[in-house]
C-alpha cells in the first residue's frame, strides 16, 4: 500500500550533471516515484507550471544561477512544495541558510540511496502533517467562526461588534450567561479571531478543582511541593503564554485563590506552588461565569477588587428560550456538521419538528440543543429528522400543545369528548405517515401501537386511502 502511493508523488530533479541526474532518476523510478528532469533554472521553472510537483530535489550550483533562487521562486509561488537542495561542497553555514531560507533538507554529494530515500519519506511525512494541521484549522475556523454561532438577536449581534473590536487587544473579557448558553464556543471564537489564533488555548473548568489543585493547575508546581508532586509541572498560564487561557465558573473560585487571580491580572506575574522563582507570562484571559457576581459581591462572596479587574469587557448571552427564531438556523447547521462527520444524508427537520424545538424552553440552552440534534441525526430513520426522532419530553410537549390548540375555546363546548380528541388523534398520525413516506409498520413503531390498531385508527379517520402519505 505504500507502494502504491509512492507512485502517485512526481519529482523534479534539477541538476546540469546529466549523467548523475538521469542515474538518479532510474533508481528513484525503480522504487515507485515518478520524475522529471531539468538542467537549468528556466526549464525548471517550465516543468513546475506543465505538471504538479510533489517534491523538488535541487543543485546549488547550476548554469543559469543557483539552487537558492529556484527554492525562493518555489517557496514564493509553489509553496505546497518541499525543496531539497543538493551541493557537492555545502559548508555548515550554507546548510544552515537552505533551512533558514526554507529548504527541507540539505544532501552532500555524492548522495547515497538510503539517504535519498529516508529524506524523501521524511518530507512526505512532513507535508501530510502540515496538511492535516491546515484543514483542521479550517475546521476550527469554521466551527468557532460566528457563522456557527448563529446569531440574529441584537444582544449576540452587538456582542460579536465588541469582538471584532478588541479580537486583538489584551482586554480581559467576561462572559455571563446560563450555562449551556455557548460561553466556552464564544471564548475559542475570540481566540480565533485574535493574532493569538496559532499559539494554545487552554481552558480550566475552575469548580471542578478544590483550591490546591486549581492553584497548582493554574500556577504549577515545583517537585517536592506537596505530597504527590513528584516532578515539577508548569501551570496553564505558562502553558497559555501567547495564546489565551479561558477560566470557566470563575465563580466559584475560593477567596485565597482570588488574591491569587488578582496579583496576576495586574502584574501577570506569578510563582508556582513550592517554588521561588517568579514567572511572567503575556496571557490573554477569558473568564466566564453563570452566576450573578455583582450579587456575590455584595455578599461579600467575591471581591470587589477582583470583579473591578475581570469585568473589563462584559459579554452577556442571552437563553436560547429568548432566542426563538435563531432555533431553526441553529439546528440546521448543528444537523449537517453532525449528518457529514456521521456520513448521513439528511434533508433537513420537518416542520413539526422545528415547531416542537422551537417552542421548547430549552433549560440546557444551546448545549442541549446541540446534544438534541446530534441525538436525532444518529437516530433518524427517513430522509428528514421527524418529531418521532426528538426526545420524548420534546415532542410529547408538542402534541400536548397541539392537542390543547385544537381543543381550545368554544369549540369544546360545542364537541363531544370523542369528538374532540379525533381532531388532534388525526392530525398527529397524518404527521408521522408523512415523515415515514406512509409505511404503516414504521408508523405504528414510532406511535407505540400495533400495526392491527393503526389500521383501524386511519380507517375511522378517513387516513385510510389518502395519497399524501406515499
Amino acid at each position: 500500500m505504500k507502494r502504491k502511493e509512492s507512485r502517485q508523488k512526481r519529482l523534479l530533479l534539477v541538476d546540469d550533471d546529466r549523467d548523475l541526474v538521469e542515474s538518479m532518476a532510474a533508481w528513484l523510478r525503480s522504487i515507485g516515484y515518478q520524475t522529471e528532469l531539468a538542467d537549468t533554472i528556466q526549464a525548471a521553472k517550465r516543468t513546475l507550471e506543465q505538471r504538479p510537483i510533489d517534491l523538488a530535489l535541487v543543485d546549488i550550483r547550476l548554469e543559469d544561477g543557483d539552487g537558492f533562487e529556484l527554492l525562493a521562486h518555489i517557496r514564493n509561488n509553489y509553496p505546497q512544495i518541499p525543496v531539497v537542495l543538493v551541493s557537492g561542497y555545502a559548508s555548515p553555514a550554507t546548510a544552515t541558510e537552505a533551512l533558514r531560507v526554507g529548504a527541507f533538507d540539505l544532501l552532500t554529494k555524492p548522495i547515497i540511496d538510503q539517504e535519498l530515500e529516508l529524506t524523501l519519506k521524511r518530507a512526505f511525512a512532513q507535508h501530510q502533517m502540515l496538511e492535516e494541521n491546515k484543514q483542521l484549522r479550517a475546521r476550527l475556523d469554521e466551527r468557532y467562526s460566528f457563522q456557527s454561532i448563529i446569531a440574529n438577536d441584537q444582544r449576540m449581534v452587538r456582542a460579536f461588534e465588541i469582538i471584532d473590536s478588541i479580537a486583538d487587544t489584551r482586554a480581559t473579557v467576561l462572559l455571563t450567561g446560563e450555562s449551556g448558553t455557548g460561553k466556552s464556543m464564544l471564548a475559542r471564537a475570540i481566540h480565533q479571531r485574535s493574532q493569538r489564533r496559532d499559539q494554545p488555548f487552554i481552558e480550566v473548568a475552575c469548580g471542578a478543582l478544590s483550591e490546591n489543585l486549581l492553584e497548582s493547575e493554574l500556577f504549577g508546581h515545583e517537585a517536592g511541593a506537596f505530597t504527590g508532586a513528584v516532578g515539577k509541572r508548569l501551570g496553564k498560564f505558562q502553558q497559555a503564554d501567547q495564546g489565551t487561557l479561558f477560566l470557566d465558573e470563575i465563580g466559584t473560585a475560593s477567596p485565597g485563590m482570588q488574591v491569587k487571580l488578582l496579583r496576576v491580572l495586574q502584574e501577570w506575574q506569578f510563582e508556582p506552588v513550592g517554588g521561588s522563582e517568579t514567572i511572567s507570562v503575556d496571557t490573554r484571559l477569558v473568564l466566564a461565569t453563570n452566576e450573578d457576581l455583582e450579587a456575590a459581591v455584595s455578599e461579600g462572596r467575591f471581591r470587589q477588587d477582583l470583579f473591578y479587574r475581570i469585568n473589563v469587557i462584559n459579554l452577556e448571552l442571552p437563553p436560547l428560550r429568548e432566542r426563538p427564531n435563531d432555533i431553526p438556523a441553529m439546528a440546521d447547521f448543528f444537523m449537517k456538521q453532525v449528518a457529514r462527520d456521521a456520513k448521513r444524508d439528511l434533508e433537513g427537520l420537518s416542520d413539526s419538528a422545528l415547531e416542537a424545538l422551537v417552542h421548547y424552553r430549552w433549560p440546557g440552552n444551546v448545549r442541549e440543543l446541540q446534544n438534541v440534534i446530534e441525538r436525532a441525526v444518529l437516530l433518524a430513520k427517513g430522509s428528514q429528522i421527524g418529531l418521532t426522532d426528538l426526545p420524548s419530553h420534546i415532542s410529547n410537549g408538542a402534541r400536548k400543545t397541539m392537542v390543547a390548540a385544537t381543543v381550545s375555546g368554544s369549540d369544546l363546548q360545542r364537541l363531544s369528548l370523542k369528538e374532540a380528541l379525533e381532531g388532534p388523534e388525526r392530525e398527529i398520525i397524518a404527521q408521522v405517515l408523512r415523515e415515514f413516506s406512509g409505511n404503516r409498520n414504521e408508523t405504528a413503531d414510532a406511535l407505540g401501537i400495533n400495526r392491527t390498531t393503526l389500521y383501524k385508527k386511519m380507517k375511522k379517520l378517513g387516513l385510510e386511502d389518502n395519497p399524501t402519505f406515499q
